[in-house]
């Protein structure tokens, strides 16, 4: 998100129950207009990824997420970057098998928001699909990617996405006991920054897949890291991990104030992560934000574009986390 974007408006803020009401039926039309839906996880597939989300800039193809974050994208399996160029192109996700798996998955999934991005081409900073707080990017392969793969793969990003929501690092009260549960205390042996098997977020990812993932998605019967206990095998494990996403949630306004240049801030304490959507009041979407989460809550930053990057000019707006906690908040922008 650039923070040299000049808006020219003045935001203001009402909780009006009428207006919420209303809003949220617009939501729920314009959300199940043209992507797949299911609580709070949007699917994109590879044409709608690369029509609404990607630009040339020069010979190179940008990927730009709601909230800002770009990364170029390798566009032939010959580039330098891509070391096996397998049958010579790129295989995407099918977007059906991926509506698959998160139907399969057995984890109330109604307070997790993320939107996840069938990637036309394999990011160069990153070639593997990744996910972070209310995001995951599904990265193609060089060869026909298997079912089983497909099914896989999501699962375990669909499980940082969870981690992200219910789990985030601050909570060193549930990371402790996920560890102690997990046999993973030692943090010099199991760290962010060791090999990937034993990274304590890949490790819950893994148990996550292994734990609620459907057939197609446990088919190997195994995890990444095999000298850790098959997680259906852990005591106390499942139950965890279920018991995240029915912790109580302590609902906080969300509020909105201006920062330096105009740049719109949000707010939200006592909840996790979850897309920030802004509307028109004909219900149609007009950005999307990714979250920040901090000690205290989660927190979005809106520098005034749209979803093509145009500044928005002068509407009445209203801004909506997509997991409904917090309410709906009216912005009045004015030029």
């Amino acid at each position: 998100m650039t923070t040299a974007s000049r808006l020219h408006c003045r935001l203001a803020t009402t909780f009006a129950l009428a207006s919420t009401l209303a809003l949220a039926g617009a939501v729920r039309a314009n959300e199940l207009g043209s992507g797949a839906h299911v609580a709070g996880i949007v699917l994109h597939d590879a044409n709608e990824t690369l029509r609404d989300y990607c630009s040339w800039n020069g010979a190179t193809l940008v990927f730009t997420v709601p909230g800002g974050d770009s990364w170029e994208l390798v566009t032939s399996t010959s580039d330098p970057a891509i070391t096996n160029p397998g049958d010579g192109s790129f295989h995407v996700f099918d977007v059906a098998e991926v509506r698959a798996a998160l139907a399969g998955v057995r984890f109330p999934l109604q307070r997790v928001s993320a939107d996840v991005f069938i990637l036309p081409y394999p990011r160069r900073a990153g070639l593997e699909s990744a996910a972070g707080p209310g995001l995951i990017l599904l990265s193609p392969g060089v060869r026909t990617l298997p079912v089983a793969q497909q099914h896989a793969e999501f699962t375990h990003e669909l499980g940082h996405a969870v981690q992200y929501a219910f789990m985030p690092d601050a909570d060193t009260g549930a990371w402790t006991t996920y560890r102690g549960l997990r046999g993973i205390l030692d943090a010099n042996a199991f760290s962010a920054v060791g090999p990937h098997g034993s990274r304590p977020h890949e490790i819950f990812a893994e148990d996550f897949r292994a734990l609620f993932g459907d057939a197609q998605a446990t088919a190997a019967g195994t995890i990444e890291n095999a000298e850790l206990a098959y997680p259906t095998g852990v005591a106390g494990l499942a139950a965890f991990v279920q018991g995240l996403a029915s912790a109580p949630v302590v609902t906080m306004t969300l509020t909105v104030s201006i920062l330096t240049r105009g740049t719109a801030s949000f707010a939200r304490g006592g909840a996790g992560a979850a897309v920030l959507d802004i509307f028109d009041v004909s219900g149609r979407r007009v950005a999307s934000l990714a979250p920040f989460v901090n000690a205290g809550g989660c927190a979005w930053s809106w520098d005034g574009r749209g979803a093509s990057g145009a500044q928005v000019g002068a509407a009445v707006l209203f801004a909506r986390a997509r997991d409904g906690i917090g309410g709906v908040t009216k912005l009045v922008r004015l030029r």
